[in-house]
C-alpha cells in the first residue's frame, strides 16, 4: 500500500469515525477468507518460471459501512490482502475501499479510495479507465485496484454527471519471473517510466454522463491523464520489460438497448495515446431462456465482436479483432448456482480462449468457485503463444463471517 493511499484511508477513517462516535452510529462489518488453488495441466514455458503445476493463494477481505442517523452521510473501508505460494509479485495489500461520502438532494460528494466501474459487454470493457487492473490478479481484467480521488456526482431529470479528481495513480502489478501467465521476459514493477514528470503524482480528471431514453442507457465519458494501461519496452541493462506510462486522452460511449429477453450492449473509445490516435469498439446482445424445460432456470446467449484498431507501438491487447462467444446458465436456486462459458475466437489469427466460470454457495456462509481456462492456436509471433502452456483450472473456497 502506498503512504499516499494510506493518507487517504486515515482521512476517510477519522472522519467517518467522529461522525460515528456523535451521532452513536456503530458500523456495520463483514468479512470473508478466500483459499484459491490453480492447477495447471503443463509444465512451464519460460525461463526462471517456477517448475510447480500447483499454486495456492490465501486472501482476506473485511468491509466496514457506517452511515449516519440523518442518512446523508456515509463511509465505506474495504482492505484487501492476498498471498500467494509461488509468485512474490502475487501478494498485495490493497484498499479497495475508503472513503466518506456526503449526499445532498440532487448531489453526492466522496472523498477518498473507491472503486468504480463503466460498461456494459461482457467479453472486453473498453470504457473502464478509472481503476487499475489487478493483473497480477486474474487474466481476465475484472479485479481492480483502489484508487484515490475526489468524486462529484450530480443528478438531474436530464441524466447523472459524475466528475472525478484524481490525485495519484496507482501502478499495474504484474506475475513475477517465477509466476504464470506472464510475458515470456519478465516486467521489472520497480522501475516504471512515465511520460509526466510528476509521475504517480499528476493530476487526471474525467468525466461521465449517463442517462436513459426509453429503453436505452446511455454513457458518455472523457478521460484525461496517466494511461492505465502501459507500454511494455526492453531496458536496456537487463532483460526485463519495463512499463511506460504515458499521458493520454480517452473519449467512451457506452450504450444499451433492452427489449423483452434481449439486452444489446455497445462501447467504443478513441484514445490520444502514444504514437496515434486510434479507436476502440465491441458491442453484441445477450438473448435469455427463460425458465428452460419449464425450469426455474434461465440461460443466456451471448455474442459478441472486439474491434481495435491501435498499432504495435501502443500497449498491445488480444482483443484486436476477435468473435466472443458465450452461455450464461443461472438455476435460480437456493444456493445461487450459475454457469459462464465462452470462447473468444481471433480472426486473423485463429488464437482461441477458453473460460468456464461457475459459482455455488455451500450452506449460508461458504461460496465454491470453479474456473477452467485454456488457449490454444497461437504460434510463436501471436501475443497469447505467451500462455500457451498455462491452460489452469482453478477452484476457490470462500468463507463469510
Amino acid at each position: 500500500m502506498s503512504i499516499r493511499t494510506a493518507q487517504f484511508a486515515a482521512l476517510a477513517l477519522l472522519v467517518a469515525s467522529s461522525a460515528a462516535v456523535s451521532d452513536d452510529v456503530a458500523w456495520d462489518w463483514s468479512s470473508n477468507v478466500e483459499v484459491q488453488s490453480r492447477l495447471f495441466a503443463r509444465n512451464a514455458l519460460w525461463p526462471g518460471q517456477g517448475s510447480q503445476t500447483a499454486q495456492v493463494s490465501l486472501a482476506a477481505t473485511t468491509e466496514l459501512r457506517w452511515r449516519n442517523g440523518d442518512g446523508d452521510q456515509r463511509a465505506s473501508i474495504i482492505p484487501y490482502l492476498r498471498r500467494d505460494s509461488v509468485d512474490d509479485e502475487r501478494n498485495l495489500v490493497d484498499l479497495q475501499e475508503a472513503y466518506w461520502a456526503r449526499e445532498g438532494d440532487s448531489f453526492e460528494l466522496l472523498a477518498g479510495v473507491n472503486t468504480v466501474f463503466w460498461g456494459v459487454t461482457e467479453s472486453v470493457h473498453l470504457v473502464d479507465i478509472i481503476n487499475q487492473t489487478d493483473a497480477a490478479g486474474d487474466i481476465d481484467g475484472e479485479d481492480k485496484l483502489g484508487q484515490p480521488m475526489v468524486n462529484l456526482a450530480w443528478q438531474q431529470d436530464w441524466g447523472l454527471i459524475s466528475a472525478y479528481v484524481l490525485p495519484y495513480f496507482r501502478e499495474r502489478n504484474y506475475p513475477g519471473i517465477d509466476g504464470r501467465l506472464r510475458t515470456p521476459i519478465p516486467v521489472d514493477t520497480d522501475r516504471p517510466v512515465y511520460e509526466s514528470s510528476s509521475e504517480q503524482n499528476h493530476v487526471d480528471v474525467a468525466l461521465r454522463y449517463s442517462h436513459y431514453i426509453g429503453n436505452v442507457d446511455i454513457g458518455l465519458s472523457v478521460f484525461s491523464g496517466t494511461s492505465r494501461e502501459p507500454r511494455l519496452v526492453p531496458a536496456n541493462d537487463a532483460p526485463v520489460l519495463l512499463p511506460h506510462y504515458d499521458l493520454i486522452d480517452q473519449f467512451g460511449v457506452d450504450l444499451q438497448y433492452t427489449r423483452d429477453a434481449w439486452l444489446w450492449k455497445f462501447e467504443a473509445i478513441a484514445r490520444n495515446g502514444y504514437s496515434e490516435t486510434f479507436t476502440a469498439a465491441v458491442g453484441g446482445f445477450e438473448y435469455t431462456l427463460y425458465q428452460v424445460g419449464e425450469s426455474a432456470a434461465d440461460l443466456g446467449l451471448l455474442l459478441e465482436y472486439q474491434y481495435d484498431g491501435r498499432s504495435e507501438l501502443e500497449p498491445f491487447t488480444t482483443a484486436d479483432n476477435d468473435v466472443f462467444i458465450g452461455a450464461r446458465f443461472a438455476l435460480n436456486d437456493a444456493q445461487d448456482t450459475s454457469v459462464l462459458a465462452g470462447v473468444a475466437w481471433d480472426t486473423g489469427t485463429g488464437e482461441t480462449f477458453f473460460n468456464v466460470e461457475a459459482e455455488r454457495r455451500i450452506g449460508d456462509s461458504i461460496t465454491l468457485e470453479l474456473r477452467a481456462r485454456a488457449f490454444s492456436g497461437a504460434g510463436p509471433q501471436d501475443l497469447t503463444y505467451a500462455v500457451v502452456r498455462d491452460d489452469y483450472v482453478q477452484i476457490q473456497l470462500a468463507k463469510y463471517f
